[in-house]
């Protein structure tokens, strides 16, 4: 492969590394992608951890996946991908004595009607909020997920509402959790409905912005529920590689990375650890972090020392400690509502959820963790033998806590923490294996210490800040070279947008416009960074 030219090197297998791929080669570019490990993936990879059982290695489920407007255009499902839901999208006990869990239906009306038993007044509140996220849906998720800045985006936003009340929504938007759900509903169990999901990321529930993560993935898990792939997560990789493939784009794997060579201020080639030079005739999309890009990949004096600057400013999100569990019979779940929830949030109500979010902002191990609980087999019948349950739990150390030693002590607090919600749970285990930070990072390069989303998704991370200021979004001070990770906005969760707007802007660079954007670039980069 040594002198090898093509049009676009995408470093990174990753969905949003694929999707760039695919979308590259759909319009004709000669696409070659260099994966780091020995298969594709990223973090959407399953695996057999326990004979017959099944078990997704990292992400499991994708609401924003099937409704990403990348993955629709790609049309996934002509190249074998098919979606599972749960029977109930997801639930939250109050506590580990709660014997009826509140739970998401697929019909709003039985959700709402849930609520209302708990909370008169809830229901209808429900039901309104749900009508409103119909009425916002397609423009609000192509405003979040499309490229910075989102013009096209905000215009048809702003045409769903009068004035008034789209500054009310947007008031909504910038909330904490814990004040956007308690405005919204007036019982404990719709709260929590909104608070488990905004824990989803590792914005504290307290904070300003925290709300959005929680509306999102509550809206989704009533309109489309919590899907996963009919047979494991790396059935979406799947489909991704031969939807690339299909158009013409190249999958190589085992084929690291090492430095993208930068000619006269653009790039030229990138070189691999096997000592081979890919030259490039137009584009590298680099589907790895913001550090590696920036710190490792590209030259220093391509970067700039402001830029390099900033890079030390650049927060992760905090680690993540996975159990993963093969159960020889379902969950014995004290409450039965949570039998058919393909997601359970494990472990907090609203004051306990503030405690744990203190205990990682001051670097406590916490002894209560909140979890995330998956039951894959609930979801999806494949991933283990009739009877039996493929599940997960996964919580968060302190950020800068990565050592095997503290890992294995939450791994233990969540087994106990499963227990007291399900009593009888340890007893059905047949097969457990933990995932420590450096083991995911090990997994992919991208989940540096066990971070998962690409960076903090606080807000002073987001949107034209992600990855850092001044370059906002895929662009990079290396004409040809783009960001096309969950680094870069909209940031983490499985759709493949990342890769998407980063092969649109390359795209668009290349257009006949392209001489009058690198003059515009190039002033810039002059006023920023010189």
């Amino acid at each position: 492969m040594t002198n090898e030219t093509v049009d676009a090197v995408v470093i990174g297998a990753g969905p949003n590394g694929l999707t760039a791929a695919a979308a590259l080669a759909d319009a004709g570019w000669d696409v070659l992608v260099l994966e780091e490990q020995p298969e594709p993936g990223g973090a959407v990879r399953s695996a057999e951890l326990h004979p017959g059982y099944l078990a997704d290695l990292f992400s499991a489920f994708y609401p924003l996946g099937v409704v990403s407007p990348a993955f629709r255009e790609l049309d996934l499902s002509a190249h074998g991908l098919r979606w599972a839901r749960s029977p109930k999208a997801f639930g939250h006990p109050l506590g580990p004595d709660d014997e009826d869990a509140v739970v998401v239906s697929p019909d709003p009306e039985e959700t709402a009607a849930d609520l209302e038993r708990r909370c008169a007044g809830d229901g209808r509140a429900w039901l309104e909020l749900v009508e409103q996220w119909r009425h916002v849906r397609d423009p609000f998720l192509d405003l979040l997920l499309g490229p910075f800045p989102p013009v096209r985006g905000s215009i048809g936003f702003a045409r769903t509402m009068k004035t008034g009340d789209l500054l009310r929504y947007v008031r909504m938007l910038a909330l904490p959790v814990v004040r956007m759900s308690a405005e919204l509903f007036g019982g404990r169990s719709a709260r929590l409905l909104l608070l488990g999901n905004a824990m989803h990321a590792d914005t504290p529930p307290e904070a300003p912005g925290s709300g959005v993560m929680g509306y999102i993935l509550t809206m989704l898990g009533q309109d489309v529920g919590f899907p996963a792939p009919v047979g494991g997560a790396g059935a979406l990789t799947a489909a991704l590689v031969s939807r690339g493939e299909s158009a013409g784009a190249r999958v190589l794997c085992n084929r690291r990375v090492d430095a993208v060579e930068v000619s006269g201020g653009r790039a030229s080639a990138v070189h691999t650890a096997d000592g081979d030079r890919i030259a490039v005739r137009r584009a590298v999309l680099a589907d790895t972090s913001a550090p590696a890009l920036y710190g490792r990949l590209l030259p220093a004096d391509a970067v700039g020392p402001r830029i390099r600057d900033d890079l030390r400013r650049f927060e992760w999100d905090t680690p993540v400690v996975k159990v993963n569990y093969a159960l020889d019979g379902k969950v014995p779940w004290r409450s039965p509502s949570l039998r058919g929830a393909g997601t359970v949030h494990v472990g907090a109500d609203t004051n306990t959820m503030i405690r744990w979010s203190a205990d990682l902002a001051t670097g406590v191990v916490p002894e209560s963790p909140f979890l995330l609980f998956g039951q894959m087999t609930t979801t999806d019948p494949t991933r283990s033998p009739e009877g039996t349950e493929s599940c997960w739990a996964y919580t968060h150390l302190p950020r800068g806590v990565t050592d095997d030693v503290s890992a294995d002590h939450l791994a233990e607090r969540v087994d106990a923490q499963l227990e007291a919600y399900a009593p009888g749970f340890g007893a059905r285990v047949v097969g457990r294996a933990v995932q420590r930070p450096g083991d995911l990072e090990a997994a992919d390069a991208n989940l540096v210490g066990g971070a998962v989303n690409g960076g903090t998704a606080q807000v002073h991370q987001q949107l034209f800040l992600r990855p850092i200021p001044g370059f906002g979004g895929p662009r990079t001070p290396v004409e040809g070279v783009y960001l096309a990770s969950a680094a870069a906005h909209p940031g983490g969760g499985v759709h493949g947008m990342g890769g998407w707007n980063a092969a649109q802007a390359a795209l668009a660079d290349h257009r006949r416009f392209a001489p009058i954007t690198r003059r515009v670039r190039g002033t810039a980069r002059r006023i920023l960074f010189s």
